[in-house]
């Protein structure tokens, strides 16, 4: 393993970000169900921590990849949103999304939607800079195993 595979190693495992939130009728629509607006923020959110606990450098969101809506969220569930750095390029960051869904009141829960968000490091002038300075990275980007 390469210095800069061991590196995109550790960042990732400290990346991982969580995001526990209760879904109230604010942020419901007329079913009585998570918005999927509010779920797609909520997705942005929580994927740029990731990005950002990964490399610490200004990120912007540059696009959403495909994003699943696999399973209604009711207002009054409990949902989490787990953010991991999947993909390392040079100055680029692909970070997975899932958010799980659970009743209140009883055990158990499962995975309700899911999508992938794509980020750019940029500097002062608002141009794409590495993610990792100081690695040199391979001509293609790299996944991340885990």
């Amino acid at each position: 393993m390469t210095p800069r595979e061991q590196e995109i190693q550790r960042r990732t495992e400290l990346s991982e970000s969580r995001v526990t939130k209760a879904v109230f009728p604010p942020t419901t629509n007329h079913h009585n169900t998570l918005f999927g607006g509010t779920a797609l923020a909520w997705m942005d959110e929580v994927s740029f921590i990731a990005a950002t606990r990964f490399c610490r450098l200004p990120l912007v969101t540059v696009s959403s990849d495909r994003i699943d809506f696999k399973h209604a969220i009711p207002a009054g569930s409990i949902v989490e949103l787990v953010g991991r750095v999947i993909k390392v390029g040079n100055t680029s960051l692909k970070v997975e999304v899932n958010i799980y869904v659970e009743s209140m009141y009883h055990d158990g829960r499962e995975k309700a939607v899911s999508g992938v968000f794509s980020f750019v490091a940029v500097g002062e002038d608002n141009k794409p800079i590495p993610v990792l300075p100081g690695f040199v990275a391979d001509a293609a980007a790299e996944t991340v195993n885990g």
